[in-house]
This record gives structure tokens, C-alpha cells and sequence, in this order.
């Protein structure tokens, strides 16, 4: 069985995969940040610090087979933490990799690299990346420092595209953006099950009847998601939309307001009135 570091693990995201891998019977070693987690069962293997650190990298990652990266900002904040954080850290995360032996990485990229386009486009996984900020821009980024680490050290990389990752969704964008649980669990399950992934970038969505983004070519890693947003549908159109007329016209929804200064009806060449809630 490999054994598998999570970085993270304090987090939304982190917390529910840390939960599932322990009640597995997965070894497991969890990380946080500057607060310590407390063990969910005897003897787990817990640690915190800054992955800034390269003794704290060191110590996450000696021994281990795969890492999942889901620690950094996950949020739109000044440029300043953001390279601290999610530039900064990704370059030590990817070090001790190479230090540790550590020949494969689950990236937590993110939907906001292609924040910009709009709804009414759906996308390949070769698309232009179109960032809605600087965390989005950091994804980006992100993406070509696990490909460079692919040729240039053969780290293994598979980057999600996560878009919202909930239980269940709760608003009309995440009809199209939804990743289940379920679904998850089941593509970190091919993550580190999978041989020879090399690089690869895969949209994390379930397999909603109204998604953005076409997965084809997510079969080499063999994730086929089974959920799907449209059983919640007619719940969440009967209620209002939380999105104000700029964040329903672009697939970045609420990150794309953030600090917008265009006067023109935005980048797709749209009006400034609102597309149709899909």
C-alpha cells in the first residue's frame, strides 16, 4: 500500500480526505500549518509548520510515495502572501521532493487559472489559461512548475482543476463546477493508483450534465466520475442567485469582481448585462 503524505489537511478540502484515508486503514502522515491537528485516531501521524522550511518538507515527506498538495492561500489575497505561500512553498514542496525521493505529486490547482472565460464557452484541457487574479495566477504558475519538474527531475504531477468541491451544491454556478465528495475520493484513489501519469492536468468536476469543462483525456488516469449536479437542480434554480451580473457572465463567478476595473462589458466581448443563471 503506498503511502501517502497530505499537506493541508486542516483545511476544507484536507479535512475531508485526511477522514476518508484514516478510516481506510491508509498510512497516512497529515499536515497543518502553524496549528497543531489533533489525532483522530491513537497513534496518528500528525505534524505542522511552515513548508517554507525545508526541515518541515523533510519531515512530511521522508518515506512517503505520493504527496497531496492541497496546502497554500485558497482564497484571493494580495500579491505579497500569495508568493509567499502558494510560489514560495510549491518551489520548497517540490525540493524536498526531489530531496525525499518522492516521485509523484497531486497539485491542487484550481478553476480560477480559467476564471475568464465565459460561461457560455465549454473547455478542453488544453485551453489558454485565462487567471480572474492572483490566486488564480498562482495556479498557473503552479501548473508549469510541476510540468518543469516532470522533465526536467521526473516528479510525476497530476494537476486538478478543482472547482467546487462540496458535499452538495448549493447555488446555480455549481451545477457546472461541482466535484462530490465521492468523486474525490475516487480521483485521488487514481492519483495514486495509477502507472506512469507523467504530467497530466485534469479538470476536478463531477460529471454534471451542465459542466464547462470536457475531461477528455482524463481516461489515462482513469477517473470517471458518477455524480452529478442535476439531481439538485430544480432545488437550487427556485432559489435566488448570489451572484451579482459579473460573476454569472464568467466561470470564475465571484473571483472575477474582485478588483475589476473594466468599463467595456468585460474580456469576452459581452454586454454588461448578466448571462441567463445556468
Amino acid at each position: 500500500m503506498k503511502r501517502i503524505a497530505l499537506s493541508g489537511a486542516g483545511g476544507q478540502l484536507g479535512s475531508v480526505v485526511r477522514a476518508a484515508l484514516i478510516a481506510r486503514g491508509t498510512p497516512l502522515r497529515s499536515a497543518a500549518g502553524s496549528k497543531a491537528l489533533t489525532p483522530l485516531v491513537d497513534g496518528e501521524d500528525v505534524m505542522h509548520g511552515d513548508l517554507r522550511e525545508p526541515a518541515v518538507v523533510d519531515r512530511l515527506l521522508e518515506g512517503m510515495d505520493v504527496l497531496i498538495h492541497f496546502a497554500g492561500t485558497s482564497v484571493e489575497r494580495p500579491l505579497p502572501e500569495i508568493i509567499e505561500n502558494n510560489l514560495r512553498g510549491l518551489v520548497e514542496v517540490y525540493e524536498g521532493a526531489r530531496r525525499q525521493g518522492v516521485k509523484r505529486i497531486v497539485f491542487a490547482s484550481s478553476n480560477h487559472a480559467i476564471g475568464m472565460y465565459p460561461v457560455t464557452e465549454r473547455l478542453s484541457l488544453d485551453c489558454e489559461l485565462r487567471p480572474d487574479g492572483f490566486y488564480g495566477l498562482s495556479k498557473v504558475w503552479g501548473e508549469a512548475l510541476a510540468r518543469m519538474y516532470w522533465d526536467k527531475h521526473g516528479i510525476e504531477s497530476v494537476c486538478v482543476r478543482i472547482g467546487s468541491c462540496l458535499e452538495r451544491p448549493t447555488e446555480p454556478r455549481h451545477l457546472s463546477t461541482w466535484l462530490g465528495h465521492r468523486d474525490l475520493m475516487h480521483f485521488l484513489d487514481r492519483c495514486v493508483e495509477a502507472e506512469n501519469v507523467g504530467f497530466l492536468t485534469i479538470w476536478g468536476v463531477s460529471a454534471n450534465t451542465r459542466s464547462w469543462w470536457d475531461n477528455s483525456g482524463a481516461e489515462r488516469l482513469g477517473y470517471l466520475p458518477t455524480q452529478d449536479s442535476e439531481v439538485y437542480a430544480a432545488e437550487i434554480l427556485a432559489r435566488p442567485n448570489p451572484l451579482d451580473a459579473l460573476g454569472q457572465r464568467f466561470q470564475g463567478g465571484s473571483f472575477v469582481g474582485i478588483d475589476y476595473s473594466r468599463e467595456d462589458g468585460g474580456p469576452d466581448g459581452s454586454a454588461a448585462t448578466a448571462a441567463r443563471p445556468v
